[in-house]
């Protein structure tokens, strides 16, 4: 089936596929081939480099610069060895410079370079003698090395272009100066083949690493956002909990208050109803806004949610898992606001959660303080004893944490003590109200 183009000449499969490889090959090698593309220099060294010193060290980026040179170097010597110029010792060194320059080339212009080498070719077959044919020695390992370089620079696509194209310019060139067949076209041919493929295969590896390393970073990203979306997810819930349950009693008692003084007077009675209506409003935008983050299978906890009261049978769990944990409290004892004590609760226990997985065999410590500003957490835990390796985790509690602190404008710090064990500080600041009195009814002495 052929195509019609707007000018009424129809177009059949064949000129279309000898189009678009005529496009493509003009794509690959001939647009920008000349195009100023530096080597990029290497940024992560490997395992041995990491053990040379720091002044060897710190020229391993320009590695592949190096080779490339010493490439170079071994063709020039080669080159001016086997060739036999009219210009004597000046001429053979000519000969070795103009072989090692596509080499050279290949560091900063890829594609020009093996165009270069192809005039390297002729040049050198015309003017090097010394041998009959197209490539000699020096030569031929220069054309096959700018070839290798370049399709580690490009891919698989350009090398197939170069070594087609190899083939047809030594054949014209046989043709032209009357070689046959060429001498040494079919050992180009075939160690060109070689080389093209075990470079090609090389640099789609490197491809495909670049690109899983590529994409495990973006999915490392993506599961850091989820995870603090859904530690998120998880405050909000509790809070909409404890809010709730406290917009609730708030409503409950404005409404019960009017009834618990005797003949109270208009002005209070309309105030407690303005209370409770804002309360019931307040209520139900909290359940309308927040109620968004619940999943569709959950379900509000039918009991109270945890708090440092709790806290002790907490510490009954962690040593039924075999973590040695010691509480100690410091300061008076008091009541907390309930959303201060739930987090202090959470954060005490993903420390100790993190004790177990990541430190087994360790033994921790619970410091909870009161102090007059507000509550103060310290949770630390030795280093990991015994024969039991730690548990990778997700590596977000410490994340949760901070958004709990944050939430609650407080102050955390985390990290490794001096005798390799961890520390998890916190402040969580809590501002000072006056103790309600006593309700008096009117007229009571």
């Amino acid at each position: 089936m052929s195509e019609t183009t707007t000018g009424g000449t129809a177009r059949t499969p064949e000129f279309r596929m000898a189009s678009g490889l005529i496009q493509t090959l003009r794509q690959d090698l001939v647009t920008d081939a000349f195009a100023y593309r530096p080597l990029p220099l290497l940024e992560r060294p490997g395992r041995f480099v990491r053990r040379l010193p720091e002044a060897i060290r710190r020229y391993f980026p320009w590695t592949q610069y190096a080779g490339v040179v010493a490439v170079a170097l071994f063709v020039l010597l080669l080159t001016a060895s086997s060739s036999s110029s009219y210009f004597g010792d000046a001429g053979e060194l000519l000969m070795g410079l103009i072989a090692a320059a596509p080499v050279l080339m290949t560091l900063v212009r890829p594609v020009g370079a093996w165009w270069a080498a192809v005039a390297m070719s002729v040049v050198l077959a015309v003017f090097g003698g010394g041998w009959d044919g197209l490539w000699g020695p020096g030569a031929f390992v220069a054309y096959v090395a700018v070839m290798v370089l370049v399709t580690l620079r490009t891919g698989p696509r350009v090398a197939a272009w170069m070594w087609a194209l190899t083939l047809v310019f030594g054949f014209v060139f046989s043709a032209v100066f009357r070689y046959g067949s060429g001498p040494d076209l079919p050992q180009m041919a075939t160690v060109s083949a070689f080389a093209l493929a075990i470079a090609s295969s090389v640099q789609i590896r490197r491809h495909a690493r670049a690109e899983v390393s590529a994409q495990q970073e973006v999915t490392a990203v993506e599961r850091d956002k989820r995870t603090l979306l859904e530690e998120r997810t998880t405050i909000a819930r509790e809070l909409h909990d404890v809010v709730a349950h406290h917009m609730s009693v708030v409503a409950i008692q404005a409404e019960a208050a009017p009834y618990r003084v005797k003949n109270p007077p208009p002005e209070l009675e309309a105030a407690f109803v303005t209370i409770r209506e804002n309360a019931v409003a307040a209520l139900t935008e909290l359940r309308r806004v927040l109620g968004v983050v619940r999943s569709a299978d959950y379900e509000a906890p039918d009991a109270p949610q945890p708090t440092l009261a709790s806290l002790d049978g907490l510490l009954a769990n962690v040593r039924e898992a075999g973590l040695s944990v010691e509480k100690t409290v410091t300061g008076a004892v008091r009541e907390l606001p309930q959303g201060v004590e739930l987090s202090a609760y959470r954060i005490i226990q993903e420390a100790l959660s993190n004790t177990l997985r990541h430190a087994p065999g360790a033994s921790a410590a619970v410091e909870v303080s009161y102090v007059l500003g507000g509550l103060g957490i310290r949770v630390v835990n030795e280093a990991g004893t015994g024969d039991v390796r730690p548990s990778p985790g997700a590596g977000h509690g410490i994340t949760g944490m901070r958004e709990r602190v944050a939430m609650l404008e407080g102050e955390m710090t985390a990290g490794e003590t001096g005798t390799g064990g961890y520390e998890v500080a916190v402040f969580i600041p809590v501002a000072g109200r006056p103790e309600p009195g006593p309700v008096q009814e009117e007229g009571a002495v």
